[in-house]
């Protein structure tokens, strides 16, 4: 039977989840679980038993991350959180598109963003396209992180699919100074410093600085990134507070898709080049808390947030047709800078059942965008010379403020029985200026307001039935409004060439995401942890990017997107060995009906019912595209002697479609349309390894890709304009192809780490 297109399907997550619930119930024994304490809101504060949290809530501390050696925090969700999967699109291990349950916290715009993410409090999606630039975040400086899932509303706009949280060391719990090295494939080189102390008998201080520089596996696609992040604070009796410093100066390139054809010859070979970002970020972050009393608690959050990041992409020129046209390539610049501040207060009341919070906050954001571009020539590396002066073709500013109220109630029924209730009402204003318009005379008319206002309910509900056994269930409603970029780009007569032109535009709608999660945790035996979630997602008036090319679209209000599945996990832990596995089923599809501009698609213009150029029919029930429906994860960590462990990480994935088959109905012919429309499913084997030889000297390694697998993460259904070879050919023999983003092949890196 085909599950996937059975009218019954909407039925079944109730019976797979009496099922789960029953198994739990049937299998579980009377042993006293341990007591995890997780944040419930945005302000840090007092926390919640992660047992009475009425989802399936994920955690990872410094330590994990530390044994499975991961790079940053999509090498991490990939490797360690069930249901997280990422795209490689611009092939730079900082730049990946994380994906979770179908939603996805991307540093590219023109992906639809679904995941808020905050530090120490902080939302740091950026303003200008609730993007998540991962190379700012500082990794040697997190203590934990939590994954929330679901439409949760205490955690404001943009929590449509889920809300990580990251909490920073500090002094006082991270004593010690570390120095970390490491080097190996593709001429990588990093760097970590880390120092925290005590001072004096109420303050506490912690600095980690790292660095990062590799050649990388694809041709011309070195990367240099540097952090710094200093926090210090005191506790002074009920009172204290944190200051905390965030600083980043990075260097990025990633070159991006490969046509097949090209990917045949040579996997590290590139398109075109360059595609560069550069980014510094500096952020001040204050939070201080008062325990009024033995049952109430105030807290703040207030932060200021400074960006600045320009890109260099050279790109084929879409108009070349000699003898008219000769330039082959396009350089295309673009500037933005980015400032933000907010405010969060926060009061909590603890009483004998119940638990009550309430919090305020205000965030706003001014952006400022500018975009030039130059023809020029392609050389024989396929990167762009200009042989014109750059002309400004965009010059905007954006501004953005939220005000919100939210509500966190966890009311304890039973001592075995709580009931939480949460809200959050959001009110925001987005307005676009064209400066461009007015002091360059340039040809758009984006000047624009726009006003969204939501209140987004949540309830859950949790019960520990047995002491080795916790049933969950919840309902929750979260939206986002669009950003700047978002409304400056949602003309389809208009295509932007992201990020890199805005045109004018029609109104866009805010997204409203509502979310059902049903479940249960325990344990079948004391070191036998478990876990089972079914959860059914419905976003209306999703905004989605419509890709025309392989860069150039628009984004709109398609109507209605479902995200559904399952996940099931099993962790044991002994003394000297530890495994975990992991498995999720997701489908993720599309249910509304639309047509959209697909050129590479072997339907385009053949539906009755889209009669535009190069347009295909979107039909409820085609799946998502750069979305696997099963994933399987496995990790185990062995200490065979006194000062050694040895660890391997699987990671499996089925085939997905690709952007540009959102129809699910393209079919290869070999002449006009070449590729498949999806890209395969693959499994990929990481091993680590660490030897402490003395108490303050370890050695670590890591081999990725054990066995070498070529696989690809992402793709699009474009057009190609070279031959197998590299070498652009005439207009009339350009062909439309599937291009992929390749994975990197086996790398090896080891390393040493000193501790005192």
């Amino acid at each position: 039977m085909n599950i996937t297109r059975t009218p019954h399907w909407r039925l079944q997550p109730l019976a797979l989840a009496s099922l789960t619930l029953i198994a739990g119930l049937a299998q579980a024994q009377q042993t006293l679980p341990s007591v995890e304490v997780v944040g419930a809101t945005p302000v840090p504060g007092i926390g919640v038993p992660k047992d009475q949290i009425p989802s399936n809530v994920q955690t990872l501390g410094d330590k994990r991350l530390r044994q499975t050696q991961s790079l940053n925090l999509p090498d991490a969700m990939t490797t360690l959180l069930p249901s997280a999967n990422v795209n490689e699109v611009q092939g730079n291990p900082y730049q990946m598109d994380v994906n979770y349950r179908g939603f996805t916290a991307s540093p590219l715009l023109g992906t639809p963003q679904g995941l808020s993410v905050f530090q120490d409090g902080v939302r740091i999606n950026d303003p200008f396209g609730d993007v998540v630039n991962w190379d700012l975040v500082p990794r040697a400086a997190l203590a934990n992180l939590t994954l929330l899932p679901g439409s949760n509303p205490v955690f404001g706009l943009n929590t449509l699919g889920g809300a990580l949280t990251l909490q920073t060391k500090s002094g006082d719990s991270h004593p010690g100074t570390e120095v970390e090295l490491q080097a190996g494939s593709f001429k990588r080189f990093s760097g970590e410093v880390t120092h925290g102390r005590r001072l004096g008998e109420t303050g506490h201080l912690f600095l980690a600085a790292s660095m990062f520089d590799e050649d990388g596996w694809r041709e011309y696609s070195p990367s240099k990134v540097r952090q710094l992040f200093v926090k210090g604070g005191q506790h002074l009796g009920d009172f204290s507070w944190t200051l905390s410093l965030t600083h980043a100066n990075n260097n990025l390139i990633g070159n991006g898709l490969l046509p097949e054809s090209m990917l045949e010859q040579n996997r590290a070979q590139v398109y075109t080049r360059p595609d560069q970002t550069k980014t510094k970020m500096t952020m001040l972050a204050l939070n201080a808390s008062y325990e009024v009393s033995a049952t109430h608690q105030l807290a703040a959050t207030a932060y200021v947030r400074r960006s600045r990041t320009a890109t260099l992409n050279g790109d084929l020129n879409d108009d070349y047709d000699p003898p008219t046209v000769t330039e082959t390539g396009v350089e295309n610049r673009t500037r933005t800078q980015q400032r933000g501040e907010g405010l969060a207060l926060q009061s909590t009341h603890r009483l004998s059942s119940q638990q009550l919070t309430v919090g305020v906050s205000i965030d706003r954001s001014r952006s400022e965008f500018e975009q030039t571009e130059a023809e020029g020539d392609l050389d024989a590396t396929r990167a762009v010379i200009p042989t014109d002066d750059p002309e400004v073709d965009a010059l905007i500013s954006g501004k953005s403020r939220t005000t919100s109220l939210y509500v966190h109630d966890l009311i304890s029924l039973q001592p075995n029985l709580q009931l939480t209730l949460s809200g959050r009402y959001n009110d925001t204003r987005v307005s676009t200026v064209d400066d461009g318009r007015i002091t360059l005379g340039l040809p758009t008319t984006l000047d624009g307001e726009g006003r969204y206002r939501k209140f987004n309910p949540a309830a859950g509900l949790t019960w520990q039935a047995t002491p080795t056994l916790t049933l969950f269930g919840s309902l929750s409603q979260g939206n986002r409004a669009p950003s700047p970029i978002e409304l400056g780009c949602s003309d389809p007569a208009n295509a932007c060439v992201l990020p890199n032109a805005l045109q004018s535009d029609p109104p866009l709608k805010q997204v409203v995401s509502r979310t059902l999660e049903v479940g249960a945790r325990g344990k079948f035996a004391p070191q036998l942890q478990w876990n089972a979630a079914l959860f059914h997602t419905v976003n209306s008036d999703d905004l989605l990017f419509i890709s025309n090319g392989l860069a150039a679209g628009y984004f709109t209000n398609f109507g209605r997107t479902q995200r559904q599945g399952l996940e099931l996990g099993l962790a044991q832990q002994y003394s000297s060995f530890g495994w975990s596995a992991s498995y999720s089923y997701l489908r993720a599809t599309y249910e509304s009906s639309a047509c959209i501009v697909a050129e590479g698609n072997s339907t385009a213009e053949t539906s009755a019912a889209c009669t535009g150029d190069d347009e295909i029919e979107v039909r409820p029930g085609n799946r998502i595209p750069g979305l696997p429906q099963h994933s399987f994860k496995f990790g185990a960590d062995w200490q065979p002697a006194a000062g050694w462990s040895v660890g391997t990480q699987l990671r499996a994935y089925s085939g997905q479609f690709v952007r540009g088959n959102e129809n699910n109905a393209h079919q290869p012919d070999g002449v006009d349309f070449n590729g498949s429309g999806r890209v395969g499913g693959f499994a990929v084997v990481d091993m680590t390894a660490s030897w402490k030889p003395t108490a303050n000297l370890e050695l670590f390694g890591k081999v990725s890709n054990l066995f070498d697998r070529r696989y690809g993460s992402a793709g699009i259904l474009g057009e190609n304009a070279f031959d197998a070879a590299g070498a652009i050919q005439a207009p009339a023999d350009w062909r439309a192809e599937q291009f992929v983003g390749p994975g990197a092949p086996r790398a090896a890196w080891l390393g040493v780490r000193l501790q005192f």
